[in-house]
Parts: C-alpha cells; sequence; structure tokens
C-alpha cells in the first residue's frame, strides 16, 4: 500500500514539473518564432499563374516554422482551377518547399467544362484558349460510356482520313460523330453501332471516290445501308427508312 501511495506521489510530482516546461515550450515552438518567408516550387506550369499561387500561399506565411499548417496550404493550393495535386514540405528554418502538378485536359465536355486525363470533370478560366481538344458532349451521369466510346471511334477511323473531333449521346440515347472537316455521322443507339461503323467504313473508300471535298452528313441508321449528303449535292440514300 505505501509502494502504491509512494508512486501516484512521484507521479503527481513529475506533472507538476512537466506541465509548465510543456506549457513553456508550446508557446516558444506555436509563436512567431523562425517564421517561414521563403518559398519554392517545383513544377511545370502551362495553366496556374505566379500570381494565384501566391495568392493563395501568402496567407499562411509569416507563422512560425512550427505553427505553419502543412494541410491548410495544401488545400489552398489544390482549390485553384488548374491544379490537380500538391505536396507540401517545411525546410529548415524558414522555407515552405510545393511540389504541384497541374492537370491535364483531355477534352471539352458540353462546352462548358474540361476533363483531364484522369478523368475528372472541372471549371477551368481559358478554356475556350486551349485550341484542338476534343469536343465530347453527353449526360453527366454517362460520362465514362462517352468517353469510352469516343476512344474506340478513333481506332475504328484510325485506317481512314478521317479525324474523329468529338462524338455525342443525346438524352434519348443516339449516338453521333463530328470530324474534322465538319461533317456528322449519326449512328444512334449503341448496340448497334459497331456493326454500323463496319458497315460504313468498309464502303467508305469506294464511297468518296471522285469526292474530293468529303461527305457533308452521314446517316447510319438504316436496315441494309446508310444515306450520304454531299456539300453540293441533295442527300443519296442508300438503304430503306432510318431506324429510331
Amino acid at each position: 500500500m505505501k509502494g502504491v501511495v509512494r508512486l501516484v506521489a512521484w507521479c503527481l510530482a513529475i506533472a507538476l514539473v512537466a506541465l509548465p516546461i510543456v506549457g513553456v515550450l508550446r508557446g516558444w515552438f506555436a509563436a512567431g518564432r523562425w517564421p517561414v518567408t521563403r518559398l519554392t516550387v517545383q513544377a511545370e506550369f502551362k495553366h496556374v499563374s505566379e500570381s494565384d499561387l501566391r495568392a493563395a500561399v501568402r496567407p499562411r506565411l509569416g507563422k512560425g516554422f512550427f505553427a505553419l499548417d502543412l494541410d491548410a496550404v495544401q488545400k489552398a493550393v489544390a482549390a485553384l482551377p488548374w491544379v490537380e495535386s500538391v505536396e507540401a514540405r517545411k525546410r529548415w528554418p524558414d522555407t515552405l518547399q510545393l511540389r504541384i502538378y497541374e492537370r491535364q485536359p483531355f477534352a471539352r465536355w458540353n462546352d462548358r467544362q474540361l476533363i483531364s486525363r484522369q478523368g475528372l470533370v472541372f471549371d477551368a478560366p481559358g478554356m475556350n484558349d486551349l485550341g484542338d481538344l476534343p469536343e465530347l458532349h453527353g449526360p453527366d451521369a454517362r460520362l465514362a460510356e462517352v468517353v469510352s466510346f469516343y476512344a474506340q471511334t478513333q481506332k475504328a477511323f484510325a485506317g481512314t482520313h478521317l479525324r474523329i473531333t468529338g462524338v455525342a449521346l443525346t438524352e434519348r440515347g443516339s449516338w453521333s460523330i463530328g470530324t474534322a472537316g465538319g461533317a456528322q455521322i449519326v449512328i444512334g443507339d449503341r448496340e448497334q453501332a459497331g456493326r454500323r461503323l463496319r458497315r460504313f467504313l468498309e464502303v467508305y473508300p469506294q464511297l468518296i471516290a471522285g469526292h474530293t471535298e468529303g461527305f457533308a452528313y452521314a446517316d447510319l441508321r438504316y436496315t441494309n445501308g446508310f444515306a450520304v449528303r454531299w456539300p453540293d449535292a441533295a442527300a443519296a440514300n442508300a438503304g430503306g427508312s432510318p431506324r429510331t
């Protein structure tokens, strides 16, 4: 019993000595001592501006080395439109180090957003100045399906001179393809898409023979053929009534 009392007394004594020391140390390290005043950035920027980055980081600088909240810094930088991810570290005695990975745009989505190469949709300023990006359209819930179909059409048309610039899916489930020459290819439902495209591509070399300007519109929704409209002529029907 005496041993227990003695142990409790020793614990109380140590606590009474340690608590003031911990309090002093917390005040020492959490105060504005050794302020972080330098910023180094490792990144390859095309769209993230220096002014936006500094505006996100500046409010966090000036704090003590041990008081600087790296999580808050990362969240502030990651909130910038073009930032994919960010790593933040401190280097003694006064430096904040950032490694930033910028989003790589893959395509435009419904004329108002961008799709990154990681498959994420994001808003970004200056998206209309990005130049030649695929134009993808469809319901937001079917984004992955639209991207997949675009990749399939790229492979399907790889052996032709047609360059696919985008695909579209309507709310009713009808697919269409856009080309660099401005032509539109209407396919219809997804289940028939593969067969209809193969049928079209099998005769495509003969179809364009003698037509240097290319076609303006192709409707593949026919039972046994397709219809083509040329820029300077009426539509030529290659088979029965279009499927709906």
